[in-house]
């Protein structure tokens, strides 16, 4: 049996993870896992620029006579901005999709208009009616699972497939990288091809119909990539990729502004992370955020813990954040307190397709190996 303070010997996740196991040497499965996986998604030095190079010619040929050659998806973060960088210093005409559910931050906003502008890039945005999508949210408050960021996890993917279909796109290049997402575990953040498993929790907590939420089915997933072959590249797993170094880069060529966290480009998701998972769930995401980065020797362990053993976020900026919930959300403290005592569920309590999710998955992991998928 794990201690419940028990922490890898390796990276910093720790037994906050419920379903976290340990080795004989204090190894957790998540380095196994992480260390694994990175053979496959992490593209070798020796022939990471040639890759890259076909990639891009392969992307080129596909998109010859098209307005666009690919989609990319802008949220106004690191990640994403950097590939929206990146992409027009490869020579590609990227068509820019960005999902507005209601919660963009005003420097969100200001960063992804400078990007866009400066890099000469088009913008589609598809906006969710705020209604619709405060009814999707609430429900999986009232779920009461860790992994309440899915509805618009889901929703990006969704309209980025959606994207590319109706522009004739075969290329979705994903601001993704494995180096900072790899060791984040899956209990924690479930569910964003699932739609099975959104549809259900919304079946049973929620009240307002789908209309402008955009979403997958499985078998539409299937028809996408299959028939109408369109492929995902998580770009940033083909090139040397260092969060630090990206931000200066972007501030410099792009004037673009820090948030002063993963994610934060959001104001759910910074409430999210700063207080909803922290208090309810004893959930700490820098954990998973900092391992990658310490297991590629990005980090060291030490200079790791060292950020943990920072607050989250202080007193009044918490207070600020859970005063704009509240009213943006139309909720009583009262209602927020009773949601956050609810017992803890998993996404093993409601109706999902994580046996198809997880086999597709597997013979995905599959084909990168065997060098028939991208990374």
């Amino acid at each position: 049996m794990n201690n419940s303070n028990q922490m890898c010997a390796r990276c910093v996740m720790d037994a906050t993870d419920k379903e976290i196991e340990f080795d004989e040497q204090g190894i957790c499965n998540h380095c196994k896992t992480y260390l694994e996986r990175a053979s496959i998604r992490i593209i070798d030095e020796q022939v990471r620029d040639m890759r890259l190079s076909l990639l891009i010619e392969e992307i080129r040929k596909a998109g010859k006579g098209k307005t666009y050659d690919c989609i990319i998806g802008v949220s106004g973060g690191t990640d994403s901005t950097y590939v929206a960088w990146k992409v027009k210093e490869l020579g590609l005409r990227p068509l820019a999709v960005h999902l507005d559910n209601g919660w963009n931050s005003e420097l969100s906003v200001s960063n992804i208009q400078k990007t866009l502008e400066k890099l000469n890039i088009d913008l589609y945005t598809h906006v969710i009616d705020w209604n619709e999508f405060r009814d999707i949210q609430l429900s999986f408050l009232r779920a009461s699972t860790p992994d309440i960021e899915i509805p618009t996890d889901h929703a990006i993917s969704a309209l980025l497939f959606k994207s590319a279909s109706k522009f004739g796109i075969k290329y979705i290049i994903s601001g993704s990288n494995f180096n900072d997402e790899g060791a984040f575990p899956e209990s924690w953040a479930y569910g964003h091809l699932d739609f099975k498993y959104i549809k259900n929790i919304h079946k049973h907590f929620g009240k307002v119909p789908f209309k402008t939420y955009p979403y997958i089915t499985a078998s539409q997933l299937v028809f996408s990539v299959v028939v109408k072959r369109i492929k995902t590249i998580a770009l940033l797993n083909y090139m040397h990729f260092n969060k630090t170094e990206a931000r200066e880069l972007l501030k410099k060529e792009l004037d673009w502004r820090d948030y002063g966290g993963k994610h934060n480009e959001s104001l759910y998701t910074k409430f999210v992370q700063e207080f909803l998972l922290p208090v309810k769930f004893n959930i700490d995401v820098r954990k998973p955020y900092l391992s990658g980065p310490v297991l590629r020797g990005q980090i060291t362990r030490e200079q790791a813990l060292a950020e943990l053993s920072t607050p989250i976020a202080d007193e009044e900026s918490i207070k600020n954040q859970k005063d704009y919930f509240l009213k943006k959300m139309e909720l009583s403290p009262k209602e927020l307190e009773e949601m956050m005592e609810l017992p803890i569920k998993t996404r093993f309590d409601y109706p999902s397709n994580i046996p198809a999710i997880s086999f597709l998955r597997k013979m995905l992991n599959k084909a990168r190996k065997a060098g028939l998928a991208s990374s």
